[in-house]
Order: structure tokens, then C-alpha cells, then sequence
């Protein structure tokens, strides 16, 4: 639980980076952020996985990039969900998506202990 409280922030934070250098991307406030960043995380743990599992053929067809589809339907998706986070253009979300796949990925790898787990 504690793991992924710290998600959430960390999500939040990127995002509201991010909101500051990409242009198709807006955040009203921090509440707004927080709350952004909790629907990324829910939406991250129960439906991305089912998007993966049901669009696997055509996932090892593109050789893994379908993933970046993925990535950017589940980031727009937060942002229709949310109230105070806007994507303006598709680019916004496959960059906004893309900064918080990365990062997570990063943060996951290089910073928790595997043992937690």
C-alpha cells in the first residue's frame, strides 16, 4: 500500500512537469494533479493489463510498439476521467503517456527493493 501511495506521487509530480514543458498538456491545480495521478495508477493496475493481455497478438505482430498505443489510450483516458487535466491533442497524450511509462519504469527498476514485493 505504501508502494504505491508513492507511485501515485511520483505520478503526480512528473505529471505536473510535464504539464509545464509539453504544450498539449494542462493541469489546473495540484489537487487536480493528485487526483490525476491516483486515476493513472488505478487505471494502470486493473485495465492495463487486460489491454495487454487481450491485444497481445497484435502486440508481438508490431514487435512491442502497440504498447505505446496503450500507453497514450490509457493517459487520455485518465484525462477524460480526471477534472482538471486536459489533453489537447493526441501528441499530448503519447508524450504525456510515454514521460510516465518511463519514468515509472525507472523508478521501479533503479529505486525499490525487490524483496518488498
Amino acid at each position: 500500500m505504501v508502494l504505491f501511495i508513492i507511485r501515485i506521487l511520483l505520478t503526480t509530480v512528473i505529471v505536473v512537469a510535464t504539464a509545464h514543458l509539453l504544450p498539449g498538456l494542462e493541469v489546473k491545480n495540484t489537487l487536480d494533479a493528485l487526483m490525476f495521478g491516483l486515476i493513472v495508477g488505478l487505471i494502470n493496475a486493473i485495465m492495463r493489463p487486460i489491454l495487454t493481455l487481450l491485444t497481445l497478438p497484435i502486440t508481438i505482430f508490431t514487435l512491442g510498439l502497440f504498447l505505446l498505443v496503450i500507453n497514450t489510450f490509457t493517459f487520455w483516458l485518465a484525462s477524460e476521467i480526471s477534472y482538471g487535466v486536459h489533453i489537447r491533442s493526441f501528441w499530448g497524450a503519447f508524450w504525456g503517456g510515454l514521460i510516465v511509462w518511463i519514468t515509472g519504469l525507472l523508478t521501479n527498476r533503479l529505486i525499490w527493493n525487490r524483496d518488498i514485493y
